[in-house]
């Protein structure tokens, strides 16, 4: 199949502070063309951070895109495209939330938006956290607040989140700690 397609071009549109985006002249087998818009990102992690009630540790803070404050896990870019997940997600934790843990165990691997971007999200699972301090970036206010389960599903399916990252977390969290039994 990948014979049938290849990338012939690539020009670089816009080069920003999280992603760059390019137009790709791509060639068929037929030996048409089409531009495709590629977006580069140099990935990503994110946390479930567990208290030991067995609620989760929300952000909520504003996402410009959408023009609205969002209900979100702790997640960040990674510094480096080769810094590895664990240590991008164990950062955020205690970035966003104040707590950290040393217990973080990987959770799944996603892709947010394949059709024209490359972002990769690693998602890990925290249990035993340890009361810290949160150390927000300059342009960061996130008010981080507690939720069981069933209450995060329950905002999942009304529409409430609406997050990628973040449904997909909760629902791979519950899966896979909260479901074995059955």
């Amino acid at each position: 199949m990948a014979e049938e397609v290849r990338r012939i071009k690539r020009e670089l549109v816009h080069k920003g502070a999280v992603i760059d985006i390019y137009c790709d002249t791509m060639e068929f087998e037929n030996g048409n063309t089409a531009k495709w818009d590629y977006i580069h990102h140099d990935g990503a992690a994110a946390v479930v951070p567990v208290t030991d009630e067995g609620k989760i540790l929300m952000v909520r803070q504003y996402r410009n895109a959408l023009e609205r404050y969002t209900l979100e896990i702790p997640a960040g870019k990674l510094d480096d495209p080769k810094e590895e997940g664990i240590a991008c997600a164990s950062r955020e934790l205690e970035e966003e939330t104040g707590y950290r843990s040393e217990n973080l165990e990987w959770l799944i691997t996603l892709r947010t938006t394949v059709a024209f971007c490359n972002e990769r999200i690693e998602i890990f699972a925290a249990h035993n956290l340890i009361p810290s301090r949160q150390n927000l970036d300059e342009d960061e206010y996130i008010d981080v607040q507690a939720y069981s389960i069933e209450e995060l599903k329950a905002k999942i399916f009304a529409g409430e989140i609406e997050d990628s990252k973040t449904v997909s977390a909760i629902l791979a969290y519950d899966t896979k700690y909260n479901r074995r039994a059955e």
